[in-house]
C-alpha cells in the first residue's frame, strides 16, 4: 500500500491496523529546539480515544503514546526539545476484539471501504477494517500536536479549534456559539441546548442500531497573511485535500463554501477597510481566510462532512467475496455517530497542514 505520507517539508508517515500490536507515525521535517514532551501529545489524544461516552465506540483503549526518537534533554537543560531528527511516534493497542469480526470477514459492508480495499488489493483486514480503520486517526491526532508545537514556536497567539455543529439532521443555533461549551459536553458542541438535545437523539439511533453523519467546522486563529501560493500550493487546496483524507468524510467547504453559490458579488465580497499597522480591516470572511490559494490574516474556517458509521446492527444487503448475495449486520463497538470523535481529528490535520505551509513559506521568504 502506498501513499502513507502527508506533507511537503513537514511530513508525516502513519503506520499499524486497528486490531495490529500498535499504530503510530514518524514525523520528518520538524525543526530543532522546540519543547516537546509525552504530555504534550497525551493531552490531545486524550480527547480523541474511545469509549468516553455512551455516544462513542466503547473500545477502551488509553491511546498512550510514547516518543521513541527526535527529542533530547540532559542535566544542563530545563526541558526536553526536538533534535530536528525523525520524531517517532507509537501508540499500543490494547483492547482489539478480533472475534467481534468473525461473522463478516466473508462479506463487504455496504457504504464501507471493504470492497474497494478487497477490489484493490486482493486482501482485507476484516478486524476492525485494518489499516481502512478510523483507530489510524489516532497517529493524525498524535503528529497534530506536534504540528501545533511548530507552529507556536513561529507564530504568537496561534489557536486551532473545532466543534460539531450538526449531528444528523440536527443543527446548532450559530447565534448560541459558545467555544467555552465544547469541553462541557460528549459532543464538542459550542450549543449547550442542541447538546442536551443531541443526547435524547442519539440514544435513539443507538438503540435502533443504526448509525448517522455529522458535520464539523475547524477554525484557525492567528495565522498571519501569506501562507500558501498560488496554482498548485494554494492553502485551500491542502487543507480540502487534508481534511477529506479523514476516514468517512464526504464533503469539504472553505469559509461560505457553497453557500457562495447562491450569493451576488456584492455579498460575496470581503470589503477591507484601513486597519492598525498597516494591515487591512475585512468586513466580512466569506472566503474563509485565505484568497487566490494565500492566507489573508483572517481567521481561517473549513468544514467538513462525515458519513455515518457503516457498521451497524440493522441487516443489509450486501455480496460475499465469492460474489454471492447475502445479508450482514455488523456486532462490536462502534460509534453511532463517528463525527463526533472526528472533531479533534480535523482540529489535527488544520495544523499539519498549516505547520507544513508554515516551513514552505519561511523557506522561500526567509523571515517576512
Amino acid at each position: 500500500m502506498s501513499h502513507n505520507t502527508f506533507g511537503k517539508l513537514f511530513r508525516v508517515t502513519t503506520f499499524g491496523e486497528s486490531h495490529g500490536p500498535a499504530i503510530g507515525c514518524v514525523i520528518d521535517g520538524c525543526p530543532p529546539l522546540i519543547p516537546l514532551t509525552e504530555a504534550d501529545i497525551q493531552a490531545e489524544l486524550d480527547r480523541r480515544r474511545p469509549g468516553q461516552s455512551r455516544f462513542v465506540s466503547q473500545r477502551r483503549e488509553p491511546d498512550t503514546v510514547r516518543i521513541l526518537s527526535g527529542v533530547f534533554q540532559d542535566e544542563r537543560m530545563k526541558q526536553q526539545v526536538t533534535t530536528g531528527t525523525p520524531i517517532a511516534l507509537l501508540i499500543e493497542n490494547v483492547d482489539a476484539r478480533a472475534k467481534d469480526y468473525g461473522d463478516i470477514r466473508d462479506k463487504f459492508r455496504p457504504g464501507h471501504a471493504d470492497y474497494t480495499y478487497w477490489a484493490k488489493y486482493g486482501v482485507r483486514d476484516y478486524r476492525g477494517g485494518g489499516r481502512q480503520s478510523a483507530r489510524e486517526t489516532a497517529s493524525r491526532v498524535a503528529a497534530g500536536a506536534v504540528a501545533a508545537k511548530v507552529l507556536a514556536s513561529l507564530y504568537k497567539n496561534v489557536r486551532i479549534r473545532g466543534a460539531l455543529i450538526q449531528v444528523g439532521t440536527e443543527k446548532i443555533d450559530r447565534k448560541r456559539w459558545n467555544w467555552n461549551e465544547i469541553a462541557r459536553n460528549p459532543f464538542f458542541c459550542p450549543d449547550a441546548k442542541s447538546a442536551a438535545q443531541w443526547e435524547v437523539y442519539l440514544d435513539g439511533v443507538r438503540k435502533r442500531g443504526s448509525s448517522v453523519g455529522a458535520a464539523v467546522e475547524v477554525v484557525a486563529e492567528g495565522i498571519p497573511a501569506g501562507l500558501g501560493a498560488p496554482i498548485y500550493g494554494k492553502l485551500d487546496a491542502d487543507i480540502a485535500s487534508a481534511l477529506m483524507s479523514i476516514n468517512a468524510v464526504k464533503g469539504v467547504e472553505i469559509g461560505a463554501g457553497f453557500a457562495t453559490a447562491a450569493m451576488s458579488g456584492e455579498d460575496n465580497a470581503d470589503e477591507m477597510r484601513k486597519g492598525a499597522r498597516g494591515k487591512p480591516k475585512f468586513l466580512s470572511n466569506h472566503a474563509g481566510g485565505i484568497l487566490g490559494g494565500i492566507s489573508t490574516g483572517q481567521p481561517i474556517v473549513a468544514r467538513f462532512a462525515v458519513k455515518p458509521t457503516s457498521s451497524i446492527l440493522t441487516p443489509r444487503r450486501t455480496i460475499d467475496t465469492s460474489g454471492h448475495d447475502t445479508e450482514i449486520a455488523t456486532k462490536g463497538r462502534h460509534d453511532p455517530c463517528v463525527g463526533i470523535r472526528a472533531v479533534p481529528v480535523g482540529e489535527a490535520m488544520l495544523a499539519l497542514v498549516l505547520a507544513d505551509h508554515a516551513l514552505r513559506h519561511r523557506a522561500q521568504m526567509g523571515g517576512r
